[in-house]
């Protein structure tokens, strides 16, 4: 999957370049991955599951870390997982980053996660699999797909590296597979509710929060850099009246009119 921008429209701020959020999300899965692909055939085993989110561990021993630390663990049994979640974040996060700033980015990322985390926990309770355990940052990366399509709606996505599409209508069709999937339970392993929790949280953040506003509120000059452009301001005006002065005296003593204003 890649994706361009049409050169007549304003696109993403960046085409795959690496921002500092992004790169520490992939190093952070990326080491979880390992530590927990060695540690699936030892005796250590046991304490990854304690990460995984589980309906019961969070709800009855209020194990609610869980609702953070399931995001950094991927299937250990190959590697197709973590490479598909950490492709779409390497290429759709990026241009997030880029326009958001990295900190809100973050906290973007993590309120996906932790929303698809607590649709998990609620709709396998209610299902009745209080047990099942649920790992990887799909609810992320979900809300990280919907929020680039909200804001580059016109960006060319190809899928397969082949079939252009704009992100728009890829995001939504991508909306209907997911939500079918969830309704009719179509198994294979894979947390429908976690990716559906992820768009639902992705949107419910572009409508609170907005689309592109600025990172951060642009801040005016401190205090003393105020302080010396009032202090220059007060010497140019001085000097003008001086001048001014000047110019009226020996303007009359040459008989010449002299009082205008200088700009």
């Amino acid at each position: 999957m890649g994706y361009s921008y049409p050169n007549r429209l304003p696109g993403p701020p960046s085409m795959f370049r690496v921002t500092p959020g992004v790169r520490w999300l992939l190093i952070a899965n990326s080491a979880c991955f390992v530590l927990y692909f060695l540690a699936a055939r030892t005796e250590f085993a046991g304490f990854f599951s304690h990460l995984a989110l589980s309906p019961r561990a969070v709800l009855a021993r209020l194990e609610l870390w869980q609702l953070v630390t399931y995001m950094f663990l991927h299937s250990p049994l190959g590697f197709g997982h973590i490479l598909t979640n950490m492709l779409a974040l390497w290429m759709f996060g990026g241009p997030l980053e880029d326009t958001w700033g990295t900190q809100r980015f973050l906290r973007f990322y993590f309120f996906c996660g932790v929303g698809a985390g607590i649709c998990v926990v609620l709709m396998n309770t209610l299902a009745g699999s209080m047990d099942s355990r649920t790992i990887g940052a799909s609810g992320a990366v979900y809300g990280v797909l919907i929020a680039f399509g909200i804001l580059f709606p016109r960006a060319i996505i190809y899928v397969f590296l082949m079939f252009p599409i704009e992100a728009r209508w890829f995001v939504l069709i991508l909306g209907a597979i997911v939500f079918l999937s969830a309704v009719g339970d179509a198994g294979g392993g894979v947390s429908h509710f976690a990716h559906l929790g992820g768009l639902l949280f992705g949107y419910l953040w572009l409508r609170i929060y907005g689309k592109a506003r600025p990172a951060r509120a642009p801040r005016g000059p401190g205090l003393v850099a105020s302080l010396e452009a009032r202090y220059r301001d007060w010497k140019i005006r001085r000097a003008k009246k001086r001048f001014q002065v000047y110019l009226k005296k020996h303007g009359a003593a040459r008989g010449e009119d002299w009082d205008q204003r200088l700009h």
